[in-house]
């Protein structure tokens, strides 16, 4: 058999399959989100930042979210003095922090860490990076659930 193959519940499918079928379902996702915020009377959509700071700096709000220890590049470049790339900083700071206490706490705990926590907890973590993708590629300041209440950049 050629290329990585992953075992699903009926059957193996290619990796590049599966890529796929996770980038459908996203896409399916935001569409039907869109449609939900803007057919709602009465429900306003969070108020984005310029559009021209959302531009620039939408590569810089997107770094630390693909690789999490990169969540100060925003703050150390040209986007220092974006709003919209120091919240998604911040974000990915709670992430970053979220990621370490789940393999903290899943590697302590023998067993049920290891065989509960630890998995469930990357799960998670991995859910709320792609949320903070798509918030991020939609240029919009939604903080992620959970942990997107606390503020350490400002």
């Amino acid at each position: 058999m050629t290329g990585l193959s992953i075992i699903l519940r009926y059957g193996k499918i290619k990796v590049d399959e599966y890529c796929i079928i996770i980038s459908s379902i996203i896409n399916f996702n935001l569409k039907n989100m869109e449609e939900n915020t803007t057919g709602q009377e009465g429900v306003e959509a969070p108020k984005a930042p310029q559009n021209d700071d959302v531009e620039k700096n939408k590569v810089m709000a997107i770094v630390g979210y693909v690789i999490p220890i990169l969540f100060f590049v925003p703050l150390i470049s040209e986007a220092k003095n974006s709003p919209f790339a120091k919240f998604h900083a911040n974000q990915q700071l709670l992430l970053l922090l979220a990621a370490i206490a789940v393999n903290v706490v899943g590697t302590v705990i023998p067993v049920l860490g290891w065989f509960i926590i630890l998995p469930l907890g990357t799960i998670a973590v991995f859910v709320l990076a792609i949320m903070g993708i798509i918030n991020a590629v939609k240029g919009e300041m939604k903080k992620l659930p959970m942990i997107g209440g606390y503020e350490i950049i400002k």
